[in-house]
């Protein structure tokens, strides 16, 4: 009997999401001392691909922004709200009237998470959620928009108990009065299931139990995939595994034909000292590979080429989050737009490219020891063969006339010439990528756009969140010369040890 619960799950999601292309959206959180203008936000979305974006409201000045973009919009009910939209339709009209109407179809919605996980963040609200759905959703069908924009809510992974193994997870029981409805609700709508995932939280929470390689879609020899036991599946990571306990949670309230959506994952960057794995290289690894892995459509075990959509949390880091220092450090782009660290994500299409612009320049890192610049700066315009004629005496870059501005020029014109590869930009760790044009008066740096350009002017309210004159982070990735230079690179440490 469990076989065929299997074979008809398998085949029910199939048909749901088999003719459906997959694709990576982001979250855009607000809580920043200096957020972004909207044109600021839109301009970052246009030049990074990113085609599919959640907001956590539906801020009006992002509305009017996102008209005729392209750019395909999920907006939120904020938790604040649901109880005066669950308890009275009129209000639910208004809302949509408002928020939805005003600006579709320039602006693109296609879906409006009512609430975010508010079965365990606000369960006092819950008895009212799926009668906020059901309310906005009327509202949609009488301004006829319901086939164009999805209503659903985001839950939260922890609802689903005893997740391994997939095949014997359940919802947690207590929520059935709220869930069954709500699944009832989502399959006549032929809408999908919301779920945030979060691997880093369930590998900080195991105890050891769940390594990292397994929760950072790291390649695993199939003597430590996780297997279930009932179905002999194996699994390489976290996401995989819970995307599947979901399906076999609904698939035990007989629910098997409702799609799953992850509407947030991601990792940290940063974090406190007793969280020594959220760090840039770790959030790179997630983030590359779980693009990686849905863009190929590799799908999960039980669903072999049936990707998951999934919105990754998230666009800007939020310096104004509180908790630790980790809850800061998701995001892929600090306050200017410039990359947290550089995604490493050879062959997955134009999604998410190194810059913002399509322009990356090296620069010598702040801070730097000017004798390790100086070495660096010896080898670009020596061994690594960087004309650095421009930077003598008369010519436009010689001022300003340090070796922070002269090691810039002259990484900046290698590692362009190398192909602008993270391998290019490194000089012994004094350099760094930035999509900040370091160009001045007449010195132009290779690839450089000149000083004049100007963004494109849209009027668009400003975004209502709280803005200041605090300087927004600048953080970028690095990498190294590469192998094929690393004699030269013991050369370079032998002269200053010398």
């Amino acid at each position: 009997m469990a076989w065929l619960l299997i074979l008809v799950l398998v085949f029910a999601v199939s048909q749901a999401t088999a003719d459906e292309e997959p694709y990576i959206g982001v979250n855009i959180g607000t809580d920043l001392s200096i957020m972004p203008h909207p044109t600021q936000v839109v301009a970052l979305l246009k030049a990074q691909q990113i085609r599919h974006i959640r907001l956590y409201d539906a801020d009006r000045g992002m509305l009017v922004a996102l008209a005729n973009s392209g750019i395909r919009v999920m907006v939120s009910i904020p938790n604040e709200q649901l109880l005066g939209i669950g308890q009275s339709n009129s209000t639910a009209a208004n809302w949509v009237s408002r928020n939805i109407v005003a600006h579709y179809p320039a602006t693109n919605i296609t879906a409006i998470c009512v609430g975010s996980e508010v079965l365990t963040t606000l369960p006092n609200a819950a008895r009212i959620l799926v009668n906020a759905m059901k309310f906005i959703h009327s509202a949609l069908v009488a301004s006829n928009l319901d086939n164009q924009i999805k209503v659903s809510t985001p839950l939260a992974s922890s609802i689903i108990l005893d997740s391994f193994p997939p095949s014997q997870a359940f919802f947690n029981r207590s929520w059935n009065p709220v869930l069954v409805p709500m699944l009832n609700f989502l399959q006549s709508t032929g809408s999908y299931l919301m779920l945030n995932i979060y691997p880093y939280y369930d590998y900080m929470q195991s105890n050891g139990v769940i390594p990292l390689d397994y929760a950072l879609f790291k390649p695993l020899s199939p003597t430590k995939e996780a297997v279930d036991a009932n179905t002999l599946v194996h699994y390489s990571n976290v996401f995989d595994a819970m995307v599947d306990a979901t399906y076999f949670a609904m698939a035990f309230l007989n629910f098997t034909n409702i799609p799953v959506i992850v509407t947030e994952t991601g990792w940290p960057s940063k974090g406190d000292s007793n969280e020594p794995d959220a760090t840039m290289e770790n959030a790179n690894t997630y983030n590359s590979n779980l693009i990686r892995h849905v863009m190929n459509k590799t799908g999960t075990p039980k669903r072999p080429g049936i990707a998951v959509s999934t919105y990754i949390y998230e666009l800007y880091n939020e310096d104004l989050k509180p908790g630790p220092i980790s809850e800061k450090n998701w995001g892929l782009f600090d306050a200017n737009g410039d990359p947290i660290y550089i995604l490493r994500l050879t062959d997955s299409g134009s999604l998410l490219a190194n810059d913002t612009t399509n322009q990356t320049y090296c620069t010598a890192k702040e801070g730097a020891d000017p004798k390790m610049l100086q070495a660096a700066l010896d080898w670009a315009c020596g061994p690594g063969k960087v004309d650095c004629s421009p930077l003598l005496q008369g010519k436009p870059c010689y001022e300003p006339d340090n070796v922070i501005a002269h090691a810039t020029y002259a990484f900046d014109t290698y590692y362009h010439r190398m192909g602008k590869t993270s391998d290019a930009c490194d000089f012994n760790g004094v350099a760094d990528i930035t999509t900040t044009d370091p160009s001045h008066g007449s010195c132009i740096f290779p690839g450089s756009l000149g000083r004049n350009g100007t963004m494109v002017n849209i009027t668009a309210p400003s975004m209502n969140s709280t803005t200041s004159d605090s300087p927004g982070r600048s953080i970028y990735g690095r990498g190294g010369f590469g192998s094929m230079l690393l004699v030269i690179k013991v050369m370079v440490w032998s002269l200053i040890l010398l």
